[in-house]
This record gives structure tokens, sequence and C-alpha cells, in this order.
């Protein structure tokens, strides 16, 4: 039996419905976001490095973000504004040494590390004795703990200011203990001058219960094969091994309730499980503006203040140049489109044959100088001259041919010329036909009379050149002729 065949099914060509794009609330806009890049020679370990980095940043970062070798740190600085980014996080590799640059955006200022050690997190992770990663925690963000910055010195302040500020602030009042699941250590060491950056991630315990319950409310059950019931379980919680003792100055009092039995007003104990990375890194130096500005401190280059304003001053003329540029090339552009606009305005009026004001009057001035210019004057002239009315053809065509060529706009269709009439030229054709075949009818007699005449045609003609086709060697009369030598000899005898 034959198949039936299949008729080919076309897909129908669906309405494309556009997604709603929901804003963002203010308190998320209003939140330092960070862009991490990297710069410089290629490094399989530093490009974990900065994926660390980013995690410990989320949420407020670009995770995905695909720096490539092309893109200049202006194209991210462009960027900024639109995704809300008020830091940019650069790790350069080189020869020598990597560093950390952080960029306040979009105008400064930059302060350079220069990093000493660094691990990844997953290093991290593997040598710690009790692996804990929660996925939960990274959808917040960190609670930022600075240690020993309160030392003397501007600068300390300023790298105080600015990690504070790379992370959203913390309202006591309407914070949820819950959200609070990760912090960041910052660390400086004023005698080494070395900062330590450690992340963690924070869980809570219950203070004060059996081994066995704690375990249950935490979830963290253990294999109950040896047990005969639940009883046995809760009653020898105490013969369960624990990894980590309750330590006393860890524990506090929450205020809000939280999962797994830490309940509000009784005491937990904290603990903190380091998931990475790890960073040691040094302030190298501070500046103004976006890494070309004037240096506000350095570790271990100072300059006396003449050099200092002088500069200053160099900088301040570079800026001022570098404007004069910007107003100059804004200029250009704004004539180059003024002419543009009116090359096609005037393009446009040539098809459509539409004036300007401007054009329409200087025709009307065309106008009112052809019009001044009368025939009378020049006949007046000829009866002068001549005592003799000219001709009516003479200057007829006189005031289409004025001396005065008046400017006439580009495009216009106008002419000052008076039309010329169409004149019949038939008539003069056929003439001109007629004595053409005369003339041809004369031609064609005189080459019959001229076949039968001989050699030269007529008679008499014959007989004017009768005895003369002889060359005598062009002398005159019949004397002797010259030999190629040149002496004469004579027919005489």
């Amino acid at each position: 039996m034959k198949k039936k065949s299949r008729k080919p099914q076309y897909k129908r060509s669906r309405p494309k419905v556009q997604a709603t794009v929901e804003e963002e609330p203010a308190a998320i806009k209003n939140a330092p976001h960070t862009f991490v890049i990297r710069r410089g020679e290629r490094c399989s370990s530093i490009a974990r490095l900065s994926r660390d980095f980013r995690r410990m940043m989320e949420p407020f970062t670009a995770s995905n973000l695909r720096e490539r070798s092309i893109n200049k740190v202006k194209d991210f600085v462009h960027l900024s504004g639109f995704f809300h980014v008020s830091h940019m996080c650069i790790f350069s590799l080189s020869p020598q040494t990597l560093s950390l640059k952080i960029i306040r955006m979009p105008k400064g200022p930059t302060l350079t590390f220069k990093v000493h050690q660094y691990t990844l997190a997953k290093d991290v992770i593997s040598n710690s004795r009790k692996q804990f990663v929660d996925e939960e925690c990274f959808k917040a963000a960190p609670l930022v703990i600075l240690n020993s910055f309160s030392g003397e010195g501007k600068h300390l302040k300023l790298m105080a200011s600015t990690f504070q500020n790379m992370f959203p602030p913390i309202n006591l009042s309407t914070i949820k203990l819950s959200s609070l699941k990760r912090c960041v250590l910052l660390s400086y060491n004023p005698v080494s001058k070395l900062i330590d950056l450690r992340h963690y991630s924070i869980t809570a315990v219950p203070v004060n219960l059996n081994r066995g319950v704690k375990k249950l409310v935490t979830r963290n059950i253990p294999n109950l094969g040896r047990f005969e019931d639940i009883a046995d379980f809760v009653e020898k919680g105490h013969l369960l091994s624990e990894s980590e003792a309750d330590d006393e100055e860890a524990q506090v009092v929450l205020a809000q309730n939280l999962k797994c039995g830490n309940l509000a007003e009784n005491q937990s104990s904290l603990r903190l499980h380091e998931i990475g990375p790890r960073i040691t890194m040094r302030l190298m130096k501070i500046e103004d503006d976006l890494m070309t500005g004037e240096v506000l401190y350095h570790d271990y280059i100072e300059k006396d203040p003449i050099e200092v304003e002088a500069m200053r001053k160099k900088r301040a003329q570079q800026r001022k140049l570098k404007e004069q540029r910007r107003l100059k090339q804004e200029e250009n552009l704004k004539k180059k489109e003024q002419k543009e606009k009116d090359r096609a305005k005037t393009s446009n009026q040539g098809q459509r044959g539409e004036l300007t004001d401007q054009d329409k009057l200087l025709l009307k001035d065309a106008e009112e100088a052809v019009g001044d210019i009368s025939d009378e004057d020049d006949r007046d002239y000829y009866r002068k001259e001549i005592g003799d009315n000219p001709d009516e053809e003479l200057f007829e065509s006189a005031g289409g041919s004025n001396r005065k060529r008046p400017f006439i706009p580009k495009g216009s269709n106008y002419s000052l010329k008076p039309k010329k009439p169409r004149m019949d030229r038939r008539r003069q054709y056929e003439e001109d036909d007629r004595l053409a075949r005369q003339d041809g009818k004369r031609r064609a007699n005189d080459r019959k009379e001229m076949k039968g005449k001989g050699k030269f045609g007529r008679k008499g003609m014959r007989d004017d050149f009768r005895g003369k086709s002889k060359y005598n060697g062009g002398m005159k009369g019949k004397g002797g002729t010259k030999k190629a030598g040149g002496k004469k000899f004579s027919r005489r005898k």
C-alpha cells in the first residue's frame, strides 16, 4: 500500500512580542557596582584570580564580563554610566610584578596596589579542614570589616573610605541578620605596610544544647544504625565527636530569629569558614584622576614642592590644550553639519523647483536691473550717428541679451532670457535639396562630355601640348645639354 506523502509544514510567522523592561528599584540603582577586568600578559592563574574576586564582589558586579585584548579602559569607562558602575578593579600583570588598581568612576581617584602573594579560592577550600560553601550566601552583599586603618596619614583614610564604598552600606535599623552570610576582612599592618584580604562565610550555631539535639536542629544528622531508638541518640549525644568546640568569645545574643534553632534573645556561636581568595598587597601610589592625574601619594618617591608645582603647571597646560582642541573639533563638526544641511536643502529645492527667500530677493534685483535697460536709447543713438531709422529686426532681441549678467541661484529653473520662437526651417531645407540636385546633374553632364575627347579632353588642349611632352633637361632653346661632369657639349658639327 502506498504511503501518503506528508505535506511540508511551514512555520507560521508569529508576531514578535517585546519583553517588558522592569525598572530596577532605587536601592539597587544606588548600590555600588563594580567591573573586575585584567590587563597585561595572559596567565591562567590571574584569570582565575579575577573570577574569584568577582565572586567575592557579588551580587553587584558583572560576573560574566568578557574582556578582550582590543578593549581599552576607556570602553569600560563609557559603559560605567549606563550600568551604574561606581568602581573598577584592574589586575595588571607585567614581567616584573602583579598590580591591582582600584578606580573610583568616573574621575578618580586611582589606588595602585602591588600584590605580594595571592591564593586562589579552590586552593583555600581544598586545604581547609572543614569545607563549607553555601551558594545562597552569594545572593547578598558581604559585610566589610576594617582592621588597623585608624593610623595617621591621609592615604589610610582614603584607603578605608575606598574599601567601604566598594560595598553597599548597612542600615542597622532595617537590616535582616539572615542576609549577613559573608564577610570581607581587610587588615592593615602598620610595620610592614601590608594589607591582608580574607573572605569568609558566616554560620550561626545554637549554644548550651545537647550535641545530639544540636545535630538534629542543624540538620547535620550522622549514621543512626548503631542506635535502637531516637531517644538513645538524644541521650547519648555527649558520646558523639565534634570537630569544633564552642568558643565563649564567639558567642553572641541574637536580636532576630534565624534558622536551625537560632532564636532571638538566645546565645548562638558564630563560626567563620574561609572560602577565598587570599590577597596580600601594599599601597604604592594614589592618583587624583583616572590613572593619569596628579600623584597625591607615593610609597617610595618623594618630590620637592618646586617639582610638584612644575608638574602641576605642566598638567594644567596639557588640560588647557586638550580643552582647546576639543572645542575646535566641536566647532568644525558643527560647521560640517551645517554645510551638509545647506547642501541637502539646495539639492532638494533644485529637484522640486523651489526657491528660498534669499534666492527670491536676488532674482527680484536681477529683474529690476534688466528692466532698466530700454531699446529706445539704442535706437536714438543709431539715428544720431547714421541719420536713418533702424530696421525693426535690428533691436528685436536687445531686451533678452542684457549686458548685466545677474546671479541666478544654483538649482533654480528660472531664466532671465526670453525663449526663442521656434522657426520653421522646412522651406530652407527643401531649397538646399533642390540646389544640391541641380549641382549633381551639372557635374554628371560635364563628366559625359570629357569621356570622348582624348587624353587631355578638349581638342585645343591637345594641339597646345603637341611635340612638347619630351623633357629637354630644362635648357632654354635648342642649345646643348649638361653631362654629369658639368661640361657643355654642342651638336654643331
